[in-house]
């Protein structure tokens, strides 16, 4: 709200537009009478998306609330959940409405801009690569989103435990949106994260499913756990593919051989260690789904000796004849009277 009322007196106004507007326009003409469509605004990175990042971070937060307080929090009274499945719920929920925004309005930009089928448009005329109002604008909501994570750690009353891998997750995203950025690979960058987002969008689907159904395996749990290992093997092959295209081929002679070699191998390196992580945790998963099938069958056999034992006794009293079936009835009837 300071920002905004800011923008209303005129004296403020420049070093609030500073915080909202985006900046570092390259080309572009309001409209006029000569011109009423005008000419598209083209952008480049520069130290004053800084501060606009900042300004959006504050929105990510109001944003966050928002979805906490009207959906998350409703959905955890209704299910019931314990704390651990609370926060499991709270992390993988804001993330579902987050990469599910990245994937919808990155696949926008990629369509709008053609590179989905003009593939060599990624490094075509590098380090040259203007940006329009929305992809920059996206650029700056993926840098502010990671740095809104931190103090959301205080505002939602996170485990302490449970600080060290989130913040690791917010820093990691934060390098990886920023590089791209200010090394002007806007372009494949955005394919890079629509990809990602994608993976992360069934997966956090997938864990939200298996919070609220519990340990229920069905039909549907299976299905949704196939697709999310098929997804995700996908994904890391085309940016693998994608990234070897662009930093080895495409950007040969246009950038410094450095920054290139960098680049690949930041990238090689995250997907491998992306694969690692799910192939370990897939095997985690299945040797303690054996260890609970191998467990129930020792409770049944346990369980039944003494049901055949009841049985028996039954078996044996229908064997004899009546006369001798109600004498039976008879003493146990006496033995507790004598008892007392």
């Amino acid at each position: 709200m300071v920002f905004l009322v800011g923008l209303m007196v005129q004296s403020t106004s420049p070093i609030a537009g500073l915080f909202i507007s985006l900046h570092h326009n390259v080309s572009g003409v309001e409209p006029t009478r000569e011109a009423p469509k005008g000419e598209p605004f083209l952008y480049e990175a520069g130290w004053k998306d800084g501060c606009a990042v900042f300004f959006y971070s504050l929105v990510c937060i109001v944003m966050h609330a928002i979805i906490q307080e009207y959906f998350l929090d409703k959905i955890s009274k209704k299910f019931h959940l314990s704390k651990s499945r609370l926060s499991a719920l709270n992390e993988s929920g804001q993330l579902v409405v987050f990469q599910l925004m990245t994937l919808i309005w990155g696949g926008d930009a990629i369509f709008r801009e053609g590179f989905l089928f003009n593939i060599p448009q990624l490094w075509d005329g590098y380090p040259n690569h203007s940006m329009t109002f929305l992809l920059k604008l996206w650029w700056v909501v993926q840098a502010a989103y990671w740095i809104h994570t931190i103090p959301e750690l205080y505002f939602q009353r996170v485990k302490k435990d449970e600080w060290a891998g989130r913040i690791r997750q917010a820093v990691v995203g934060f390098t990886f949106v920023s590089l791209a950025y200010f090394f002007k690979f806007q372009r494949v960058g955005v394919a890079l994260i629509v990809l990602h987002s994608l993976a992360e969008f069934v997966a956090h689907s997938y864990r939200l499913n298996s919070i609220l159904r519990g340990e229920r395996e069905d039909v549907l749990d299976k299905f949704l756990g196939l697709v999310n290992g098929a997804v995700f093997v996908c994904v890391r092959l085309c940016s693998l593919v994608l990234g070897v295209l662009t930093f080895y081929f495409g950007l040969a002679g246009a950038a410094p051989l450095l920054i290139r070699v960098a680049a690949l191998s930041i990238l090689v390196s995250f997907q491998v260690y992306l694969m690692f992580n799910f192939i370990s945790e897939t095997m985690k998963q299945r040797q303690e789904a054996r260890q609970l099938a191998q467990s129930k069958p020792k409770k049944e056999r346990k369980d039944k000796p003494k049901k055949e034992k009841v049985k028996k006794s039954h078996n044996e009293e229908s064997d004899l004849p009546e006369v001798d079936q109600n004498t039976n009835k008879t003493l146990r009837q006496r033995q507790p009277a004598a008892k007392k």
